[in-house]
């Protein structure tokens, strides 16, 4: 009896054990396949939109392989439309929509970027991206998210607002290395700026391999084809606006959305690109003969320094790329635009885009400047014979493009004459300049009087070159490689003699200067000082290593020659003294 007992007791806890085991396969089997449909939705998402999967990941390599763990979702109430990129160093680029750009009127509003789970990271402005205008902010991406594939763009809100739950789940983030960034509508075509593509210097896909998409539904757009394809740059011929959206001709109000797509598997790239009218830099009264572009971020104390010395010498307007600056520039510059000077900025957010900022000035600054130079703000032209002027002239900087003397100094007619000779059946469209790179000249700081007046001390010979460029000599496909540019057939340039003319590159400044440089290499094509490949290229700084570390003995570094040329001649020109004998330079007033 006791044995049948015990056998009936075995028999009742196998059958709780087996039907325990139904239950548990009956709800892994539920989960696995909503998590299975999660997958195949974000699995084809990202395969042909190409969002952020990881921003070191060249799109073409991309074999997208979602694990079983799927991150949470949070649906919420979108209250303010923004799509959001992730660029380097895990920041988020938020931007903005058109529509909604205008619902944030006060500036004491304080924003935030909320993800999954309540994560809230602090909104911070970044300025407004022009035609049409958005807002930006920046937000960084929270660490526990950055292992969990795919990345979600964050829901972007006021810090005092409560999110409300919806069936919308959250997109996709866009990832920096395969979107079109920004366009420009010129009077004949549309030239698109695009990563992703052609990603090696000297390397570029034939245009017949794409197709410019016009409309607000791109994957129904009008399409046009692309015309030239080169670095960052693709241009595209005009949509009839009729066959884009008939029911407006105002483009504004429209806000039509441009994009590329490739001719094979027809995949669209990511936009965040407008089609407007088109669009150029106001002229003034009249078209000035040379203007300065440059890309600038937090050069609020050098820039003063910089427009000062140029506009004396011939610098008649300069066009400020600005690339997300947090200091004080805005100030300096209303302060330089107060005091007469003729300074535009130019909100320019796109990170190690240099080249394509130079390309985008040669066509948005083309009817208001005739020849632009490209220096950077730590960068001053100088010549040993502006030493026989008591006063610096515009005509210094003039005569070379003008090819016309202002003196009679015999180093200048040789320079004249060096641009006259050789080629003349061909047109003079650009004069490079060679550089002499300064290094820290025992300095520990910034020199109060300026970089002119702090470092003296440089290297034996040049390296690399500047340019002064006849915008209308530009090639169409607007190449440039290191502040010079391919030019049209029938344009030549000039190199001219670096002991008639120099620019003084003050490159390798106090620690705390160059430190902060280190971080912000501006040029597509240049290598990134943190990343540990190639210690021997040209490109990197001797002795620095792969981190910013300041190497032993960096203030004695890179003086070869004391060259007290420039800083003897801004001193006689700008110095400004006081009644107690004591004196300032110009722009430190």
């Amino acid at each position: 009896m006791a044995r049948k007992v015990r056998t009936s007791f075995l028999y009742f806890v196998a059958l709780i054990v087996f039907c325990a085991t139904l239950y548990q396969h009956y709800l892994r089997d539920a989960i696995s396949a909503a998590s299975a449909t999660t997958i195949v939705q974000t699995t084809t998402i990202s395969s042909t939109v190409h969002n952020a999967v990881d921003e070191n990941t060249p799109h073409n390599d991309i074999k997208i392989n979602i694990p079983p763990r799927v991150a949470p979702q949070v649906n919420y109430r979108w209250t303010i439309s923004t799509t959001s990129i992730l660029i380097p160093d895990w920041e988020l680029l938020v931007i903005v929509s058109p529509e909604d750009t205008p619902l944030l009127t006060s500036n004491s509003d304080d924003y935030v970027c909320l993800y999954e789970n309540n994560q809230v990271s602090p909104a911070v402005p970044a300025g407004i991206l022009p035609f049409p205008d958005r807002a930006t902010f920046k937000c960084l991406f929270p660490k526990r998210f950055r292992r969990i594939l795919p990345f979600k763009q964050p829901m972007f809100m006021k810090s005092t607002e409560n999110p409300l739950e919806s069936t919308t789940p959250a997109p996709e983030l866009h990832r920096w290395t395969y979107i079109v960034y920004d366009s420009l509508t010129t009077d004949n075509d549309v030239v698109l700026f695009v990563k992703g593509f052609n990603n090696r210097q000297g390397i570029n896909r034939e245009p017949r391999e794409f197709r410019c998409i016009f409309g607000n539904d791109l994957n129904n757009g009008v399409r046009t084809a692309v015309t030239t394809s080169m670095q960052e740059v693709f241009r595209c011929q005009l949509p009839e606006l009729t066959d884009v959206n008939s029911a407006d001709e105002d483009t504004d109000q429209q806000r039509i959305k441009v994009s590329l797509e490739t001719v094979e598997g027809s995949k669209v790239v990511p936009s965040v690109a407008y089609y407007t009218h088109s669009r150029k830099l106001d002229a003034g009264k009249q078209k000035s003969l040379l203007c300065a572009s440059t890309m600038v971020y937090n050069v609020g104390k050098f820039l003063k320094e910089w427009v000062l010395y140029h506009s004396r010498i011939g610098v008649e307007k300069f066009l400020l790329y600005d690339n997300g600056s947090d200091d004080d520039l805005g100030k300096v510059v209303e302060e330089l635009v107060q005091e007469g000077f003729d300074v535009k900025t130019y909100f320019w957010l796109w990170p190690k885009t240099q080249e394509a900022s130079f390309s985008h000035s040669t066509i948005y600054a083309k009817e208001s400047c005739t020849w632009m130079m490209f220096i950077d703000v730590d960068e001053f032209v100088y010549s040993p014979s502006w030493h026989n002027s008591l006063q610096p002239s515009k005509s210094m900087l003039h005569s070379l493009v003008l090819l016309t003397k202002f003196s009679s100094s015999s180093t200048h007619d040789r320079l004249v004459s060096l641009m006259k000779v050789s080629m003349p059946e061909l047109k003079l469209g650009q004069v490079r300049i060679e550089c002499h790179e300064f290094g820290p000249s025992n300095q520990s700081a910034h020199p109060i009087m300026g970089v002119t007046q702090g470092y003296n001390c440089r290297r034996k010979y040049e390296n690399r070159h500047k340019s002064i460029l006849l915008l209308e000599a530009v090639d169409d496909s607007l190449l440039n490689v290191i502040h010079h540019f391919s030019l049209k057939p029938g344009y030549r340039s000039r190199k001219l003699n670096p002991k008639d003319i120099v620019v003084n590159h003050y490159k390798y400044q106090a620690w705390p200067e160059f430190k902060a440089k280190f971080r912000r290499r501006a040029s597509t094509y240049v290598l990134d000082w943190m990343q540990s490949i190639n210690p021997n290229s040209n490109d990197r700084t001797p002795g620095l290593g792969f981190r910013p570390v300041e190497p032993e003995g960096w203030p004695q570094k890179f003086c070869e020659v004391e060259d007290n040329g420039l800083k003897d001649l801004s001193r006689r020109w700008f110095r400004v003294e006081s009644p107690s004998g004591d004196y300032q330079m110009a722009w430190q007033r």
